[in-house]
């Protein structure tokens, strides 16, 4: 799972590569302990405009669906199983049409023994990760309709199987994504979501390997917590 992740620059200089058209003005400030219902930048391609646009939103974590009563469904759909999207009322139709990518600059996972040990996962070379992801707007029926926050973009990482020295730490791991398929999994067009699906799938271990590791202070289990020294590695 991804319960935790760090993202210590925003706008152009973490999504540069993806050729980003529009970006907010209100995007969150960096943050080393990101947890569930936080504001994340995420990247989506709007639909409503030919050719669409690509954009970088806030949104927070934690998939709202559309039909969802009120936000606090999100809090339990931070993360979603790649391999269960198709049969999950919750995912489903984002799978289909609103898909998105979430960078990062790396995540915290904790590996389970004696004691839970907090580890932070990132790029060796200090490039930004891209969590594959779905996003959904929930129209908040309490506020109205000239409210601006009377949509709520929301949006959840999507998990797969760990791979190599990552499934020693936990046995799940966000599902990452190169540049090569950034493109194809944006696209709203696509009629083949299964094969951008499992191709993302086949490509993880690739960006997996490329990851380097190290134990941090168990001070990043408050999330009150949030500054950089968080990143710093730790004597066992």
């Amino acid at each position: 799972m991804c319960g935790r992740f760090v993202v210590a620059e925003v706008g152009s200089e973490l999504v540069g590569v993806l050729r980003v058209d529009v970006e907010s003005d209100d995007l969150p400030e960096p943050s080393y302990n990101i947890a569930p219902t936080s504001r994340v930048a995420i990247v989506l391609d709007s639909a409503k405009t030919d050719p669409p646009t690509r954009r970088l939103e806030p949104a927070r974590w934690g998939l709202v669906p559309a039909w969802a009563k009120d936000l606090s469904i999100g809090a339990r759909a931070f993360n979603a199983r790649s391999e269960e999207l198709e049969d999950k009322p919750m995912f489903r139709r984002a799978l289909e049409k609103r898909r998105a990518i979430v960078p990062a600059s790396g995540y915290y996972e904790w590996k389970v023994g004696d004691q839970k040990i907090p580890h932070y996962i990132h790029p060796a070379d200090g490039s930004p990760l891209f969590f594959a992801g779905l996003y959904e707007w929930w129209k908040d029926p309490s506020k109205p309709d000239d409210d601006p926050d009377k949509w709520v973009l929301s949006f959840t990482i999507l998990t797969r199987d760990s791979i190599g020295r990552l499934g020693s730490i936990h046995d799940r791991m966000p599902l990452f994504l190169d540049v090569d398929h950034a493109d194809a999994w944006l696209d709203t067009a696509t009629d083949n979501v299964r094969d951008v699906l499992d191709a993302a799938i086949d490509a993880a271990p690739a960006v997996a390997e490329t990851l380097d590791d190290h134990v941090v202070s168990k001070a990043v289990g408050n999330v009150r917590n949030n500054y950089p020294e968080l990143l710093e590695p730790v004597e066992q």
